[in-house]
């Protein structure tokens, strides 16, 4: 399963982060790292940005962005 696949309030543990380059390096350097629990606060209307919970602050991220990120979800 994938982050943008998530509903809000629902949470996942990040286990593989799909972006290469540039993205990749920039999502590490956010926190978005694997092993670490990730929550949905909310999703736009239609869906495109998600803002996510990681290491206790806030983050948005677009759809695509999201997708590339596997997560685990958690009870």
């Amino acid at each position: 399963m994938n982050l943008a696949k998530l509903k809000p309030g629902e949470s996942g543990k990040i286990t593989a982060i799909g972006a290469i380059g540039p993205l990749k390096r920039r999502l590490m350097d956010m926190g978005v790292l694997v092993g670490e629990t990730v929550k949905v606060a909310k999703v736009a209307p239609l869906g495109d940005p998600i803002e996510v919970t990681v290491k206790s602050y806030q983050l948005s991220l677009r759809k695509q962005e999201a997708e590339g990120i596997a997560v685990e979800v958690l009870p």
